[in-house]
């Protein structure tokens, strides 16, 4: 008798659902824990801003990798044992990583932590797909998204407020430390793959994962897609790494606790998100999508302002518009492929969000530091208004939940 998924109510559904959400936690909590504490380790390391961002960027670089890899592996091996490595190796690499006396070795160590860190999104909505039936799927995977929202949330507040008093190590070692907790728990939880078949390597089917790639990249739509995560990704990542070091400036001076909780804002993504799925459901995906751009772009024509009040409301906008496109973006990959192309489609995304993300997280300084706030966030709204022409270009009447 096949395997029809953990039920609602189940016990092994609860361990699968609280499982998956502390592996959310454990994953991004370190993985954006540096992003509060860069003014603080840019004074100490006597570097620039752009610099000190490169601690993040390495780790998201990394993290854009190593998924395509990882989700090969987990196809032979299991989902649960690659997780648990990734999950496992990370922590201790990011245990490590303060201890580094130079900003060589904490980038060479916070690539390393990326790598194993993509073994999470790689595997994790595919375990869920596995193990939980059709008519429940989409609502488990609800709790992984609110596990790596809570723990971005987390690891930025918890590093920033630990550092205002303990510095930049202690902050990291700090949301490390709460990483650690969250992986225990969810090594403990995740119940074993029960509806997981190994696919057996061999040259015929490695020449397809390879040939479902190629055709990818060669869909106007699918590029069109990808171009979504690595314009938007790239501008939010640059705006949480180097609106810190604006606020801390005059006009503005404000004290780096204060600086910290402004990352509550990460909090309207958790609303915009689903509501966007909610109306792209109803109206389509192609006007919601554009919808939550030019939300994004009016934020960040807000952040141009001297008030702070304004940059708060800017900041809010910002990442409203931005979650909600991620969320009708990420989601439109897969399904407007073919079936057989699904996981190497939203594989490709993640690797176009999160290299999006190291290389504007760092550029973007450069532009901040050479260039000033005024032309970062002009750039900021160049990137919303490309990815709005590459949606237009190609995704115009292609939603398949429209037709």
């Amino acid at each position: 008798m096949s395997f029809a998924g953990h039920a609602p109510g189940s016990a092994e559904y609860r361990r699968l659902i609280l499982g998956l959400f502390f592996a959310g936690v454990a994953t991004f909590a370190q993985l954006y824990a540096p992003q509060a504490v860069l003014p603080q380790m840019a004074r100490d390391l006597a570097i620039p801003p752009a610099t000190a961002a490169l601690s993040v960027s390495a780790a998201t670089l990394g993290l854009a990798a190593s998924v395509i890899g990882w989700s090969v592996v987990a196809d032979r091996v299991g989902r649960v044992p690659v997780m648990a490595v990734g999950v496992i190796a990370a922590t201790v690499l990011g245990l490590l990583a303060p201890f580094s006396g130079s900003i060589v070795v904490l980038l060479v160590v916070r690539g390393a932590e990326g790598v194993a860190l993509g073994a999470v999104p790689a595997v994790a909505l595919a375990y869920l797909a596995e193990e939980v039936g059709p008519r429940h799927a989409a609502a488990a995977a609800g709790s992984y998204i609110a596990g790596t929202t809570v723990g971005g949330l987390a690891g930025r507040i918890v590093s920033g407020l630990v550092a205002e008093g303990g510095g930049w190590r202690a902050g990291v070692w700090t949301a490390t430390g709460l990483c650690a907790v969250a992986a225990v728990l969810f090594l403990s939880l995740a119940p074993r793959s029960q509806g997981f078949v190994p696919r057996i390597p061999g040259r015929e089917r490695d020449a397809g994962v390879l040939a479902r790639l190629r055709r990818l990249l060669r869909s106007p739509r699918q590029l069109a897609l990808y171009a979504q995560g690595f314009l938007l990704m790239g501008a939010f990542v640059a705006v949480y790494n180097y609106l810190g070091f604006h606020l801390a400036a005059p006009p503005f001076a404000l004290p780096a606790w204060f600086v910290t909780l402004l990352f509550l804002a990460y909090l309207a993504g958790t609303f915009s998100s689903p509501w966007a799925g909610v109306l792209a459901s109803r109206i389509g995906r192609y006007p919601v999508l554009l919808g939550a751009i030019a939300v994004m772009a009016c934020g960040a024509l807000l952040l141009l302002a001297s008030s702070t009040i304004a940059v708060l409301a800017g900041l809010l906008l910002f990442t409203a518009g931005f979650f909600g496109a991620h969320a009708v973006a990420s989601g439109w990959t897969s399904v407007a492929t073919e079936a057989d192309s699904r996981a190497q489609a939203s594989s490709l995304y993640y690797f176009a969000y999160y290299a999006g993300s190291s290389l504007f997280g760092w550029i973007l300084g450069v532009v901040f530091g050479s260039a000033g706030w005024a032309w970062f966030a002009a750039i900021v709204i160049a990137m919303c208004a490309l990815a709005a022409l590459a949606a237009a270009s190609a995704l115009r009447g292609a939603d398949p939940s429209r037709r």
